[in-house]
């Protein structure tokens, strides 16, 4: 079983990431951006990051391209592909790349939706969640890409079932 843990728009937070990071487990780990800490601040080590509208170092990438398992994923924080609009023109800069997985934060919006080949997932925010009360992050786990469970947690720990997706890409 493969295990990603996705996490966005901390804006500052680190005791926070530590804890989640060290409590999950995972063997991937990405950052959708709004970090508003320094492209090599330790509480990054390990993570697949991006940079986003509130991202001053210049450092961070604005997009990133990761295959795990056969599985191609595309990071991104979404300000620059007006997420906060649709997932259309996200869906066409995923498809250029090759990208199955689109991580992105930017909405602070917890969920997943599978569009066409495509999953999206946005872990929302653990610092700033809008749509609901509790910080949130991300799991993808999967052993085959036809089994993929996205599940979603408030930053303690504690798991919100409503918001689990199955997909199969």
């Amino acid at each position: 079983m493969t295990r990603v843990l996705i996490i966005s728009d901390s804006h500052g937070l680190t005791s926070d990431i530590l804890s989640i990071r060290d409590r999950e487990n995972a063997d991937y780990m990405i950052h959708c951006g709004d970090s508003e800490l320094d492209a090599d601040a330790k509480e990054l080590d390990q993570f697949y990051v991006v940079g986003g509208n509130c991202d001053f170092d210049n450092r961070y990438p604005t997009e990133q391209v990761l295959t795990i398992n056969e599985i191609t994923f595309c990071i991104v924080h979404g300000h620059l592909h007006q997420v906060k609009s649709n997932l259309l023109m996200l869906g066409y800069r995923a498809e250029e790349l090759g990208a199955q997985v689109v991580c992105f934060g930017h909405t602070h919006i917890a969920g997943a939706e599978q569009v066409g080949n495509q999953l999206f997932i946005n872990p929302g925010s653990i610092r700033l969640p809008r749509g609901r009360k509790e910080a949130t992050y991300a799991i993808m786990e999967w052993e085959t890409s036809s089994n993929i469970a996205v599940s979603f947690y408030e930053a303690n720990g504690d798991p919100i079932n409503e918001l689990f997706y199955n997909a199969t890409i």
